[in-house]
C-alpha cells in the first residue's frame, strides 16, 4: 500500500501549497493564544519559545491556564504529556509511509507534526500521494503561522483584550471541522466518529480534566479497528459464498 515512498522538495512545496488555507486559520487562533499569553506571567520571548518548542496549540492553551509562579513544573509536564498522547495514534497511523524514510527524514518530519497536517496528509496518501516530504512541508507552513501568529498575539495583545468579543476563538474549532470534512469517507465513518464523541463527552462528565482527549482517540481507533475487521470478514464471508454458488471456481 505505501511502497516506494519518497522524500523530495517537490513534495514538500505540494504539501506546503495545500495547507496555505490551514496555515490562515491556524494564525487566527494563534493570535488568540498571544493576546491570552500577554495577559499570564508569560514574557513575549517565553511564549515565542513556548510556540516554537512545545508546537501544540491545545496543550499550550490549557499550561496558559496553569502558569503561575512559582512554576508548577510536574503538573505542567503531566498535563502537556496527557494533551498530546494523541499524537501516539498519529505516529502509529503515518507508519505505512514512513517505515521506509530514513531517521533524520523521519524524526525532522515529525517534528512539526500537528493535527492540521495530519488530516490533510492522511488524505493525501488516500488520494494516492507517496512522498513523505509532504508532510514536512505541511507541518513547516503550519509551525511558521503559528509562531508568527503568537509573536504579534502578544505583542498587539493590548489592542485587543477580549478576543471573544470577536469571535476569534472558535476558529480553533471550525478548522478541526474542516479537517473532519476532508476526511470523511462515507457513512461508514460513522462509527468511530461517533464512538469518540460519546466516549470522550461522558469521561470530560465523569473523569473531569483533560483524559477525555485520549479517552475519545482510543475508542474511536478501536471502534474503527473492529469495523474494519467485521467488514474484511463478511467480504471474505461473501467470496466463499459466492465461490461455492459456482461450484468451487476462483
Amino acid at each position: 500500500m505505501a511502497s516506494q515512498t519518497s522524500f523530495t522538495w517537490q513534495g514538500a512545496y505540494r504539501g506546503a501549497r495545500r495547507s496555505l488555507p490551514i496555515a490562515a486559520g491556524v494564525f487566527v487562533y494563534g493570535l488568540v493564544f498571544g493576546i491570552l499569553a500577554r495577559q499570564s506571567p508569560l514574557t513575549t520571548s517565553e511564549a515565542a519559545l513556548m510556540s516554537a518548542t512545545v508546537f501544540a496549540a491545545s496543550a499550550q492553551f490549557v499550561v496558559l491556564g496553569l502558569w503561575t509562579r512559582p512554576l508548577p513544573v510536574a503538573t505542567i509536564v503531566a498535563t502537556t504529556f496527557l494533551v498530546n498522547l494523541r499524537h501516539l495514534l498519529m505516529g502509529a497511523s503515518l507508519r505505512p509511509w514512513l517505515r521506509e524514510r530514513s531517521p533524520a527524514e523521519v524524526y525532522g518530519t515529525l517534528f512539526v507534526l500537528n493535527d492540521e497536517s495530519w488530516g490533510l496528509t492522511v488524505s493525501a496518501f488516500g488520494e494516492e500521494e507517496r512522498d513523505v516530504a509532504f508532510l514536512l512541508g505541511s507541518g513547516l507552513v503550519v509551525f511558521a503561522g503559528w509562531v508568527a501568529a503568537t509573536i504579534i498575539g502578544v505583542s498587539a495583545g493590548g489592542v485587543i483584550r477580549d478576543p471573544s468579543w470577536y469571535g476569534l476563538e472558535f476558529a480553533f474549532v471550525a478548522i478541526y471541522l474542516a479537517l473532519l470534512v476532508g476526511i470523511w469517507n462515507g457513512r461508514r465513518d460513522l462509527v468511530p466518529y461517533a464512538t469518540a464523541a460519546l466516549t470522550a463527552a461522558a469521561s470530560s462528565a465523569l473523569l473531569g480534566g483533560n483524559w477525555y482527549i485520549l479517552v475519545g482517540g482510543l475508542t474511536g481507533s478501536l471502534a474503527g479497528v473492529v469495523r474494519d475487521g467485521a467488514t474484511r470478514g463478511f467480504t471474505h464471508a461473501m467470496r466463499e459464498a459466492d465461490s461455492e454458488s459456482r461450484g468451487g471456481e476462483p
